[in-house]
């Protein structure tokens, strides 16, 4: 059922429009409200699909109500009633945000037209949010133990945020994944998310690589080049190894963090960014700043949260899971049946140490999945999978 907020100060003008869309539609259920104050208590506490909202009213008037319920609850769509006197104000609303005006006395067409339409666009609006929300099936982080359903637990907690995370553990552990879900998860979902690998970049470069470069910084600075901040503007930028990062590199990424703001390699132009920053290493940085290789300070301002990522080893009841994950995954990749494993040689994998990790599994899967036979057994395993 949707349900409609009428928010009218003349009771005459709100029994006509209750009786309306109440005789138009049984699914349509009318709350009214007699001011802006009482109809935003209302946007507040309960859930709405419409807001009718009448543009003059006292205590509060209907565009400062429109401007209020688009910052707290944006989905809602408002469509705004207009005396005769009022239509300059009315089409002005539409570029704050109304989804459209009616005037007075409303014409049944019209109104009932806008009606079915505004909230088409509003269950359109949540399909949208939802799909968005949705992480892609290329990073879906598989496993039902409890590790993994804290780590899930604490990306529910902060993806809609900002805060910036670290995230620690071994390599192929899946600790990209964790930054993927942060990202969609968040309101910046929208925007681009940069991936940078600082290991994969000499140290000569990595400046230039984050932050850019002006024509004749240096001998192979050809033209003005953006660095990866400012394509990660309005998004997430994911520093993957950062513990690998140089001292230099490091002192710039503090002051990006600091001031929001960067300057090109060769430039003293400041260029304004709006970025999340997660970052991600294999390595123990309290360590690293003991040994004066990472920047303590720079530490404190990544980990405001920090999400650990366990070694497949101490995670192995989600071997199950992922050995069904990537059976399913290769098959589809390779336009194959998938193959079951029995539980003999499920057994046989989850007795491994698995020093390579989630990676290192899907790897075996995969070969299991080429050499074996229809059903992937015990022997299959020790005869192909045993090559740790």
């Amino acid at each position: 059922m949707a349900r409609i907020l009428l928010i009218e100060d003349e009771a005459s003008i709100r029994r006509v429009l209750n009786k309306i869309l109440t005789e138009e539609s049984k699914d349509y259920e009318v709350v009214e409200a007699a001011d802006g104050l009482e109809g935003m208590e209302l946007v507040k506490n309960e859930d709405f699909d419409l807001i009718l909202c009448d543009i003059k009213m006292p205590k509060m008037d209907g565009v400062e109500v429109l401007e209020a319920v688009k910052k707290i609850k944006p989905e809602i769509p408002v469509v705004m009633i207009s005396g005769h006197g009022d239509l300059d104000t009315a089409v002005n609303t539409m570029k704050i945000g109304a989804f459209d005006y009616i005037s007075k006395p409303p014409d049944l067409n019209r109104l009932l037209n806008t009606v079915r339409n505004a909230l088409d666009r509003k269950e359109l609006v949540v399909e949208n949010t939802r799909l968005k929300k949705k992480v892609s099936k290329n990073y879906q982080m598989i496993g039902e133990s409890d590790a993994i359903k804290r780590i899930k637990d604490m990306i529910e907690k902060v993806a809609h945020t900002d805060a910036r995370v670290l995230i620690t553990g071994p390599n192929g552990t899946g600790k990209e994944l964790v930054a993927h879900w942060l990202h969609q998860k968040s309101d910046r979902s929208k925007g681009p998310m940069v991936e940078v690998n600082c290991a994969a970049i000499p140290s000569e470069l990595i400046e230039s690589e984050l932050f850019g470069h002006v024509k004749g910084a240096f001998t192979s600075a050809n033209k003005d080049r953006a660095g990866k901040f400012e394509a990660a503007n309005k998004g997430t930028i994911f520093l993957d190894e950062i513990g690998d990062m140089s001292l230099s590199a490091q002192a710039k990424v503090l002051r990006a963090l600091q001031e929001n703001r960067i300057s090109r390699v060769g430039s003293d132009k400041d260029i304004k960014i709006d970025v999340r920053v997660i970052a991600a290493t294999n390595k123990d940085l309290k360590k690293e700043i003991e040994d004066n290789n990472f920047r303590e300070d720079l530490y404190h301002r990544l980990a405001v949260i920090l999400i650990e990522v366990p070694a497949l080893k101490d995670r192995k009841e989600d071997i199950p899971l992922l050995v069904d994950y990537f059976s399913e995954k290769i098959a589809q990749e390779q336009g194959t049946n998938k193959k079951e494993f029995t539980p003999e040689a499920i057994n046989v994998l989850k007795d491994n140490e698995w020093r390579g990790n989630v990676r290192e599994l899907r790897n075996v899967v995969e070969r299991l999945i080429i050499l074996g036979g229809k059903q992937i057994t015990d022997e299959d395993v020790k005869l192909f999978g045993s090559r740790f």
